[in-house]
């Protein structure tokens, strides 16, 4: 008689190599994006949308005046916006190494941008600054990359230095040097407040770098005694600051003095709630650069202290995001780089609405996202896009677990 052996169920295959990197793949391609991603993300796409907006509010009238379209101004600052978000994006899944590996590369090539404002037919000259380049009839500011150019560099620097940030001699060399030549692109062509945003992400990165206070103070000092030294050595500048610090600036109204009363009386003229979207006074030619450096005053006048609070709200998450950046990441590249993008983004906005404010002298510095400018968009943007790939390398808040077998299944062996 014959004896049937009872012989265990076969085991599933085990998935191939190449399955089960697919698989993988798939599952980060949908993996739930963290809470500093969509809180970066969705500031800066609600600032730049909400920058359009106050852009045609406040080119309009002048547009019109000059024979050409309403929408002239918004359009091509439309399509700056356009390019940049998509590069945003495409920056948000590029890997840390990538960015650690351009660090070098992209500096040079800011400086070299920037030194192309001193070649004859190419600079561009504006309100007794050369910052400006023009290239097929299209205006650039070199400036605005370099200041992402410079964050990333001294991530990079500061990274690979890490061990040895304790010794003075380390941390300024190579950084106060090469640092000092980038500023010293700008300051060549007169630009005081670019030259104090670079100035800020230097220290800002040397402050998240986490180097010892007395070597941190020293270049502080120095920084403050050259943009004292600068402003001092200019005419113009002096006139400006002064007139900041004239109680009675009225009495200058033609001068200095003319537009930041204007600033501040369209502040004071919107109220609580404003006057209404596009119902701006100061935009019919009182105020000038209404559209750049002043569009905070425009803000104000149309929506009032209402729009006011909204767009220092909408700063203040996009620095809760990148600040919870800083504190969960491991890896000191991604804070030291975050951090300087940090100050760089919220310290010019600071900078540029205490300006509208009077409560600083006329720097000259736009609001990031908001203010008409095509390059200062693209950048803000770009490192945007940097913050969000820093995001992606967060550890997940919930991690995730496998899915539960289903009853009377041989669970699969785990691939090696």
């Amino acid at each position: 008689m014959t004896t049937i052996q009872n012989r265990p169920a076969p085991l599933p295959a085990e998935p191939s190599k190449k399955g089960f990197a697919a698989r993988v793949s798939l599952g980060r391609a949908f993996q739930p994006l963290s809470s500093e991603f969509l809180l970066i993300m969705s500031t800066a796409l609600i600032l730049t949308g909400f920058g359009l907006v106050m852009v045609l509010s406040a080119t309009m009238a002048t547009s019109t005046a000059e024979g050409l379209s309403p929408f002239e101004v918004v359009a091509r600052q439309g399509v700056f916006a356009v390019i940049g978000i998509p590069m945003m994006l495409i920056a948000s899944r590029l890997p840390v190494t990538f960015w650690k590996r351009i660090a070098w590369p992209a500096l040079i090539l800011g400086v070299l941008l920037q030194l192309l404002v001193f070649v004859p037919g190419l600079g561009i000259e504006m309100d007794g600054n050369r910052n400006w380049i023009s290239i097929a009839g299209y205006q650039m500011q070199p400036s605005e990359f370099l200041k992402l150019a410079l964050a990333v560099w001294m991530g990079f620097i500061l990274f690979r230095k890490q061990t040895l940030l304790g010794l003075w001699r380390h941390v300024f060399i190579p950084v106060v040097p090469v640092a000092a030549l980038a500023i010293g692109t700008v300051i060549g062509g007169r630009d005081l407040g670019t030259a104090m945003i670079l100035v800020l992400i230097v220290l800002g990165c040397l402050f998240f770098s986490g180097v010892k206070l007395r070597l941190f103070l020293i270049p502080l000092i120095g920084a403050a005694a050259f943009v004292a030294f600068f402003a001092i050595s200019s005419p113009n500048r002096m006139e400006r600051i002064m007139s900041f610090l004239n109680p009675n600036c009225v009495q200058d109204y033609t001068g200095s003095c003319y537009q930041p009363l204007h600033g501040i009386w369209g502040l004071a003229g919107g109220g609580i709630f404003g006057l209404g979207l596009g119902n701006s006074r100061e935009k019919y030619s009182w105020l000038p650069a209404a559209a750049h450096d002043y569009i905070f005053a425009i803000v104000g006048e149309e929506l009032g202290l209402i729009g006011c609070l909204v767009v220092l709200a909408l700063f203040t998450l996009f620095a809760v995001g990148a600040f919870r950046i800083i504190r969960k990441t491991d890896d000191m590249f991604i804070r030291i780089v975050a951090g300087g993008i940090t100050v760089w983004i919220v310290g010019q906005a600071l900078i540029n609405i205490g300006v509208v404010l009077r409560v600083f002298p006329v720097l000259g510095v736009p609001l990031p996202f908001m203010s008409q400018g095509g390059t200062s968009l693209l950048a803000v943007l770009l490192a945007s896009g940097i913050l969000l790939s820093f995001a992606r390398t967060l550890p997940s808040a919930t991690p995730v677990t496998s899915r539960p077998a289903r009853p009377g299944t041989v669970p699969a062996r785990t691939a090696r």
